[in-house]
């Protein structure tokens, strides 16, 4: 008799578990699940989710035929919800089910949608067979490119040279972008119209410094009229038109840990040396301001420029110094570079004082080899070195490639002592060899992204120089930006 009072006590706490979750799981129900396609991109899709009752969901999603599955984050408790899917694949099948977040999950159902083929203007060969394209080498994250002509756009394209993310203006092109600590993006815009160049003044005889200037007029290259931070779905966070303004922002805006930005613009004073004709001096300066576009302040070498003793001066006045970043160091204080100079500039960023330059003729003292000529991009990295991209050229006005090579190089340095030492330094071929514009950052795995700008190349590199990956790009990119997995965590758990 006992153990079938057992079987019976079982049966009838089985029956009472199960009435208990069929009446838990039946207090909710989802009543309507929709998929929509935003602003009719093949990479993104929507799942608008209505309940009975306010509960908080998520979304499961695969590539139909395939194993692994992905979880968008979950939801706050509402009744109706709009459930971003970010990076697909174009022109794919997927299937997806919602989950309501309880104790015990209540699932719908499995629902299915397609994406829509890439636009044919989008559809490029990134990734050319007969060159390198391990794509491990670049790990699980992608690379954020800027097209700045028209119509301009930005597009983050994975190791299998397919487009993940994908962002346009409808007037203007994208000169520039970078990442925020918030995970949304930065883009300086500008019309191509809007390039200004003028004929490099002509070197005297007895000059033996490089007499020349690449950025004239008011804007240059890679200037912008107009900023604006969207979040990864698309969405406009601010817009801050830059030439109502006045403010003549170039080749670098980055977002600080106080969630202003600052980036490098235009900036003059007058020539008011004695036995001058008077004249506007032109350089640069760094501009903070909030995320309304209000200026909190501004650093300008000039403040403190001693011109009557500038040699350089009348050769270079329409672009003394030529910042092209803006970076932090540890302490929040400022890097940029200057590489008419070839150097780099570290900046006390509550007084403005110069705290020192590294580089040709700087306060730390480097061996011809591990000088550098024109570089960019120098920054931080995670392990405290400070990375740039040396352009190697030391010959500005001469237009061969002769002898040049371009690569990344990074420096211990000892700021206290002055001392500097190379961590590692990473040649890309001499048939990429790049005079202006390029980048170079670590990946989490340790490769190095390397942008040589002129040839529209995009290399994974080891910190060798040995080539693993190569991206193809048909324009020429000002920089490529390493978009790391975790971008994307606030929209998926995995």
């Amino acid at each position: 008799m006992k153990p079938i009072k057992a079987i019976i006590a079982l049966i009838v706490v089985a029956i009472a578990v199960f009435a208990a979750y069929y009446y838990y799981a039946h207090q909710v129900d989802i009543e309507n699940i929709e998929v929509s396609s935003p602003n009719n991109l093949p990479l993104n899709a929507a799942i608008q989710v209505k309940l009975n009752k306010a509960e908080a969901v998520y979304v499961e999603y695969w590539k139909e035929g395939d194993k692994q599955s992905y979880k968008t984050t979950v939801s706050n408790a509402a009744v109706q919800h709009n459930i971003p899917l970010m990076t697909l694949e174009p022109n794919t099948s997927y299937k997806f089910r919602v989950i309501i977040d309880r104790i015990i999950p209540i699932k719908s159902s499995e629902q299915s949608f397609k994406t829509r083929a890439q636009s044919p203007w989008m559809v490029h060969d990134w990734i050319k067979a007969d060159h390198p394209h391990d794509e491990k080498a670049l790990g699980n994250g992608m690379v954020l490119l800027c097209y700045r002509g028209f119509p301009g756009y930005m597009a983050m394209v994975d190791g299998k040279g397919t487009i993940r993310w994908y962002w346009q203006d409808e007037k203007l092109g994208v000169r520039l972008a970078s990442l925020t600590p918030r995970g949304t993006i930065l883009a300086l815009l500008a019309p191509a119209s809007k390039d200004e160049f003028n004929k490099p003044n002509q070197p005297s005889k007895k000059s033996t410094n490089a007499s020349y200037y690449l950025r004239s007029g008011r804007i240059g290259f890679v200037g912008g009229t107009v900023l604006v931070e969207i979040d990864l779905t698309g969405k406009e966070i601010a817009r801050i038109d830059l030439d109502k303004k006045g403010i003549i922002m170039h080749h670098d805006v980055q977002m600080d840990h106080n969630n202003n930005i600052v980036g490098i613009v235009r900036d003059f004073r007058i020539d008011d040396r004695p036995n001058h004709p008077k004249d506007t001096l032109w350089g640069d300066a760094i501009l903070t301001m909030d995320i309304k576009g209000n200026i909190l302040k501004k650093w300008s070498p000039w403040e403190k420029w001693d011109i009557q003793q500038d040699k350089k001066l009348d050769s270079l006045k329409h672009d003394r110094f030529h910042f092209n970043t803006i970076s932090f160091d540890r302490d929040n204080n400022y890097l940029t570079s200057s590489p008419i100079e070839n150097q780099v500039w570290k900046i006390d960023a509550k007084t403005g004082d110069i705290l020192w330059k590294l580089g040709k003729g700087g306060d730390y003292k480097l061996k011809d080899q591990e000088l550098f000529y024109f570089q960019h991009a120098p920054h931080i990295t995670k392990t405290g070195e400070l990375l740039l991209f040396d352009n190697g050229d030391f010959s500005p006005r001469d237009s061969t490639t002769a002898n040049k090579q371009s690569r990344a190089i990074a420096f211990r340095l000892d700021q206290k002592n002055k001392t500097a030492t190379v961590a590692y330094a990473a040649p890309i071929p001499k048939k990429q060899f790049t005079a202006r514009m390029g980048s170079a950052y670590e990946l989490d795995n340790g490769n190095l992204l390397q942008t040589s700008s002129k040839t529209g190349s995009v290399l994974v590199t080891d910190k060798m120089g040995k080539v693993l990956w190569e991206l193809n790009a048909y324009f020429i990119p000002y920089r490529a930006i390493y978009v790391p997995e975790e971008t994307w965590h606030k929209y998926r758990q995995n």
